[in-house]
C-alpha cells in the first residue's frame, strides 16, 4: 500500500467515526424535539455512515495492484462506490420531501421543542462538517479519490443542510410552526443537489471521460520534443487516483531505434512535468518524411532486410531514376541464393520508389567469421611502415603516419594504420588518397588481404 493509500484508509476511518456520532446525536435530538428537520438530517447521518464504511473498503480494495483480471489495476472500484453513494442520497432526497410536503400541506405543522441540546447539536455538527469537508476536500485533490470526493461533497451538503435546519428550529422557537418542515425541504433540496453533482462527476468517471484540458496541455508539450513529426492519437481516461491512456506519435522512418528510445524517454518525462498522475503507454509510428533522399529510402530498405549495401550510386537519365549498388553477402553462400536476395532487394526498391526506375545490384563477398591472427615480425613491420610513410609523402595529401598494426591472418596480411589530413579537404579526396594508398600496398606486398586506414585532423 502506497502512501496516498493510507493517507485515504485513515481518512475513510475518521470518516466513519464521525458520521457514526453526530448520526446519534441528531437522531436523539430529533426524537426529543420532534424535528422532522432533524430527523431527516439524522437519516441523512445514518446514510452518510454507510456510505462511508463504502468508502473504506472502496478504498483498500482500489489500492489492489493490477491481476490477471484488471489489467488496469481496481481505480475504478472507488467510481461504483460513489455511484451507489449517488444512489442513496436520491432515495433520501425523495423521502424527506414527501413527508415534508405532507406535513405542509397535509396537516397542521406538529410542535417542536427546541431545547438548547438540539441548537448544541446542530452547531457541533456544523463545526465537525466544516473540519471534515475542508480535510476530505484537500486528500481528496491530493489522492484523486473519487471515494474521498464523495464523502467530501457529502458532508458539504450536511454543513449547509444543519445551517438550514437550525435556521428553521430558531424560527420554529419564536412560534413560526412551519419553520422546521421548510427546513427539512430544504434538506431533502440540497441532498438532492448534492446527489446530482456526485453522479454526474461518478458517471463523467465511469465513462472514461477525459480531464478537461489535460489532453490539450500534453498535446502542446509533446508536439514541441525535437523528433516528433506528430501526434498521431492520445486517448486518456481515469483510473482512480491515475490517469491512463495511449500516445501514438509519428517519427521519421530513417530515425536508428536508438534515437527513437530517447524520444519515447523525453515524451515521458515531458509527461511526467505537465501531468505526474498520468500513466500512458507510446507508440512510435514511422513516418515517410517528403524531404527523404532516394539514397536515405535505399538504405532504409536495405537495413528493414538486413542487408548490408555500399556504393549506392543515383543517376537521372531521360527522366528516368537508375540506382546501383553493391550487395555484401556471405561469400559461402550459393549464388543462386544470393541472386534471390539482391533481385529480392531490388524488387523493393522498385516497390519504394514506384514509376518507371532502373535498379541494379552487384553483389559482394561478406567475410562473416572472425579471424585469428598475429603480429608480423619487428623486421616485416618496420618495411610496412615504411611503405605507408612513402605512399603518403608521394601523394602530398596524407602526412603524420601512425598507430601501424600489421598481423597475419589465413586469409592474408591485415594492415591497419592512422594519419594526420587537412579537415577541409572534402570525403571524395580523402578517400582518393585513402585508395591510392591500398593499392600501392597491394603491389608492394602480394599477400595482403586488407587495408584500412583511418584519416584524422591534426592534433590541437
Amino acid at each position: 500500500m502506497t502512501d496516498h493509500d493510507d493517507i485515504k484508509s485513515r481518512a475513510a476511518l475518521a470518516s466513519i467515526a464521525a458520521s457514526a456520532l453526530l448520526t446519534l446525536g441528531k437522531l436523539a435530538a430529533g426524537l426529543l424535539s420532534g424535528s422532522l428537520a432533524l430527523i431527516s438530517e439524522a437519516g441523512h447521518g445514518l446514510l452518510d455512515t454507510g456510505a462511508t464504511i463504502l468508502t473504506y473498503f472502496a478504498v483498500r480494495a482500489s489500492a489492489q495492484p493490477a491481476d490477471d483480471e484488471h489489467h488496469y489495476g481496481h481505480g475504478k472500484i472507488e467510481a461504483v462506490t460513489a455511484l451507489i453513494e449517488t444512489g442513496l442520497l436520491i432515495v433520501l432526497a425523495f423521502g424527506v420531501m414527501v413527508e415534508a410536503l405532507r406535513r405542509l400541506f397535509g396537516q397542521a405543522a406538529e410542535p417542536v421543542d427546541a431545547s438548547w441540546p438540539v441548537f448544541a447539536v446542530l452547531v457541533i455538527s456544523i463545526v465537525v462538517d466544516f473540519v471534515r469537508y475542508r480535510s476530505l476536500s484537500k486528500i481528496a485533490t491530493e489522492t484523486r479519490s473519487d471515494a474521498l470526493a464523495a464523502d467530501a461533497l457529502h458532508f458539504s451538503s450536511d454543513l449547509i443542510a444543519s445551517i438550514c435546519v437550525l435556521i428553521g428550529l430558531g424560527a420554529a422557537s419564536f412560534g413560526f410552526r412551519q419553520g422546521d418542515t421548510l427546513a427539512a425541504v430544504a434538506v431533502a433540496f440540497f441532498i438532492a443537489i448534492a446527489g446530482w453533482r456526485l453522479g454526474r462527476q461518478t458517471i463523467d468517471t465511469l465513462v472514461d471521460r477525459a480531464p478537461a484540458g489535460l489532453s490539450e496541455r500534453l498535446r502542446d508539450r509533446i508536439e514541441n520534443i525535437a523528433g516528433v513529426v506528430r501526434v498521431d492519437s492520445l486517448r486518456l481516461r481515469p483510473a482512480g487516483a491515475r490517469v491512463i491512456g495511449e500516445l501514438g506519435v509519428g517519427v521519421p522512418r530513417t530515425m536508428p531505434l536508438e534515437r527513437v528510445a530517447v524520444i519515447k524517454a523525453d515524451i515521458t518525462r515531458a509527461m511526467s512535468e505537465e501531468a505526474p498522475e498520468t500513466d500512458i503507454t507510446i507508440t512510435a509510428n514511422p513516418v515517410a518524411l517528403d524531404n527523404e533522399s532516394v539514397l536515405e529510402q535505399v538504405l532504409l530498405i536495405a537495413a528493414r532486410r538486413r542487408v548490408p549495401v555500399h556504393h549506392v550510386t543515383v543517376q537521372e537519365i531521360d527522366g528516368v531514376k537508375s540506382i546501383s549498388f553493391d550487395v555484401e553477402l556471405d561469400g559461402a553462400m550459393s549464388h543462386g541464393r544470393a541472386h534471390d536476395i539482391a533481385s529480392g532487394l531490388e524488387d523493393a526498391v522498385r516497390a519504394e520508389l514506384g514509376g518507371e526506375i532502373e535498379v541494379d545490384s552487384h553483389i559482394e563477398p561478406l567475410e562473416v567469421q572472425e579471424l585469428s591472427g598475429q603480429d608480423v615480425g619487428t623486421r616485416r613491420a618496420e618495411d610496412i611502415t615504411g611503405a605507408l610513410v612513402s605512399l603518403a609523402a608521394a601523394g602530398a595529401i596524407l602526412r603524420d603516419v601512425h598507430e601501424v598494426r600489421a598481423r597475419e591472418t589465413q586469409q592474408g596480411l591485415v594492415v591497419n594504420y592512422h594519419c594526420r589530413v587537412d579537415p577541409r579537404l572534402t570525403v571524395n579526396e580523402v578517400h582518393e588518397a585513402v585508395d591510392a594508398i591500398d593499392h600501392g600496398m597491394r603491389q608492394t606486398f602480394a599477400d595482403i588481404a586488407r587495408v584500412v586506414g583511418h584519416a584524422e585532423p591534426p592534433e590541437a
